[in-house]
């Protein structure tokens, strides 16, 4: 699949700002609500955040050391790789979200979390923006991302940021959902 790289850039940008809004708006929650879990194994509020706290501690500064490293020149036209393309893809909130099994090291089930850890992530989310911002002056489809799942897999940089996006809005839909 063929994309903008910068009309790509600017919505995943929108995304995650939309994403550090709704994270302001848990923190003024109380515990308890952020804490509530439909049923004993279902996750609450703060193991959402948690959880793609996790995903940013892995991926962030991959990319930010990788953008940082390249020499390559942006390219107006970012080509998906199918495997990442499929990642991505994966990710996206719709009507029939599939459930998937989450690796031990990401699931936050049962930890004792508090309002720290949003805090955290809407920082990380921040840092987001700026790698998303570095990554305008770069060939999205040159640098490649070792997956958390399989690090001897690479997928690019384009499809990394779409995974990671598209990852962060499935879990703050997720913890929006609680709250229904």
């Amino acid at each position: 699949m063929k994309l903008n790289s910068k009309i790509l850039l600017q919505d995943l940008k929108n995304k995650t700002e939309k994403h550090i809004e709704t994270c302001k708006d848990f923190l003024a929650l109380s515990d308890e609500k952020l804490r509530f879990r439909k049923t004993e194994s279902s996750w609450n509020i703060l193991e959402c955040i948690e959880h793609l706290k996790k995903y940013a501690d892995y991926y962030y500064p991959l990319m930010e050391t990788n953008i940082q490293k390249s020499n390559t020149h942006s390219k107006e036209i970012f080509s998906t790789g199918s495997l990442g393309n499929y990642f991505a893809n994966s990710m996206l909130v719709t009507k029939k979200t599939k459930k998937m099994k989450t690796p031990k090291d990401k699931n936050p089930l049962g930890e004792n979390l508090t309002k720290e850890s949003i805090l955290i992530f809407i920082e990380q989310q921040k840092l987001l923006l700026q790698i998303l911002e570095n990554s305008e002056k770069i060939d999205l489809g040159k640098i490649k991302i070792p997956i958390s799942i399989a690090p001897f897999v690479k997928i690019k940089l384009g499809d990394t940021l779409r995974f990671i996006v598209y990852h962060n809005e499935r879990h703050i839909v997720q913890a929006q959902n609680i709250l229904k």
